[in-house]
């Protein structure tokens, strides 16, 4: 199983997104994370990707894990767990970078066409509050052919 880290960055009634310009997800908006390396820890991956992508700094107690979502893949690739993370107070300025272009948009405008199929399934989830637990399986295209999403107490 690969593990990986996501940030998303809220203020008020908005959401920080990256345009993805490189690598897997180009042309993706989404949050800001990637894998976790050896000898990090979930949360050191998330402050550090974070930082890379987006150029903003959040220090690990503003970090909030809200979910965990695993993925399942029929062409046998390795399974995935993405720890998902709440970011609302962070340093330093956002900016563009190599990888990712960052952008707020208003939570009720989310560009859920131009994100990966599973975010918009669970990011009204995530963005109502309480934690949560979702996996999804897809099939050989890489199509969603069975999810699960449920909030925890």
């Amino acid at each position: 199983m690969k593990i990986f880290t996501l940030v998303l960055v809220t203020r008020n009634s908005e959401i920080l997104l990256g345009l993805k310009k490189r690598g897997l997800g180009e042309g993706k908006w989404n949050g800001f994370g990637g894998k976790v390396e050896f000898g990090e820890t979930v949360i050191q991956a998330a402050m550090r990707e974070l930082c890379e992508e987006s150029g903003i700094v959040a220090d690990e107690c503003n970090l909030l894990q809200r979910g965990i979502i695993t993925m399942d893949f029929a062409n046998g690739e390795d399974s995935f767990e993405i720890h998902v993370f709440l970011c609302t107070n962070y340093k330093g300025e956002i900016t563009e970078t190599e990888e990712m272009k960052p952008q707020w948009f208003d939570i009720d405008h989310i560009p859920y066409d131009l994100m990966w199929s599973e975010a918009r399934l669970w990011y009204p989830v995530f963005l109502s509050g309480p934690p949560f637990e979702a996996s999804f399986t897809y099939d050989i295209e890489g199509h969603i052919i069975n999810h699960a999403i449920n909030q925890l107490p």
